[in-house]
């Protein structure tokens, strides 16, 4: 299993970054550049943007050791894990699996899945299983109304173009997609597990995965902290870029030496 990986060298504790379905690396474009004062990794999940594509389906287990082997790959032995709605799963994962590896948790737009998810609304649903059957670029522009808030769409559409033009630099397949979606769908963690210090964020207008979903988390995780964010949606760093400079401060208080 080839991935990809990158690694932007600041002097900090290392970051490694989880992005989620049918989106790789680039879909941190505008969260890397905040999180400068730390060594961020960052990486294309399996079966999108330059890693191999492996036939599905997929398990956030898999997903989640792809995830470790990037820390192995970099020679990190633990860092801040930050993962996104997919990622986010893959996250809880790994804190699960490898508890000394991850320092700190970081948590967006996600869910701990199993039988107690509060599930999107029916039309979400319905757009998200015919997804994997349009074309990339008609995809991503028909998911506007699922990823971005109502002010975004409003009066950020600028914005909205920019992070478009990342996610087709490197378009899904449907194939792969489906597969990594059957990762989502299965996704249930056994959470209070979970000893990492946890940061849950989430938008208050997302309709993907809702925000009750990001509550539960919080309550089910010892000691989490829970940031719902208003005038936020799925991708709520273009909605509200405050989001990434308030995880950047949440991690520098969490990396002092004694924790390093």
């Amino acid at each position: 299993m080839r991935l990809h990986w990158e690694d932007t060298g600041g002097p900090g504790p290392p970051v490694l970054l989880v992005m989620g379905l049918g989106m790789n690396a680039t879909g941190w474009w505008r969260t890397i550049p905040v999180l400068g004062d730390f060594r961020v990794l960052s990486f294309d999940n399996r079966g999108v943007g330059r890693s191999e594509r492996v036939p599905g389906p997929y398990t956030v287990a898999e997903m989640a050791a792809d995830a470790v082997s990037v820390l192995d790959a970099a020679g990190v032995e633990s860092a801040h894990v930050y993962g996104i709605s997919l990622g986010g799963m893959i996250a809880q994962e790994v804190a699960l699996r490898w508890p000394d590896r991850v320092r700190a948790l970081v948590l967006g737009a996600t869910t701990a899945g199993g039988d107690e998810l509060v599930p999107a609304g029916e039309d979400v649903n319905a757009f998200v299983r015919l997804r994997a059957q349009m074309t990339a670029e008609h995809a991503v522009w028909a998911s506007v109304p699922i990823n971005y808030a109502r002010r975004t769409r409003a009066e950020g559409g600028d914005r909205i173009a920019e992070d478009i033009a990342q996610r087709l630099r490197f378009p899904v397949e449907g194939e792969y997609y489906s597969a990594q979606l059957a990762a989502a769908h299965s996704h249930a963690a056994a959470v209070t597990s979970i000893r990492a210090p946890t940061l849950v964020v989430h938008g208050d207008e997302d309709v993907l995965i809702v925000p009750e979903n990001g509550a539960r988390l919080a309550r089910l995780i010892p000691g989490a902290e829970l940031r719902t964010w208003p005038d936020a949606a799925h991708l709520y760093f273009t909605d509200e870029p405050e989001v990434d400079r308030y995880v950047a401060r949440w991690l520098s208080e969490r990396s002092s030496p004694s924790r390093a």
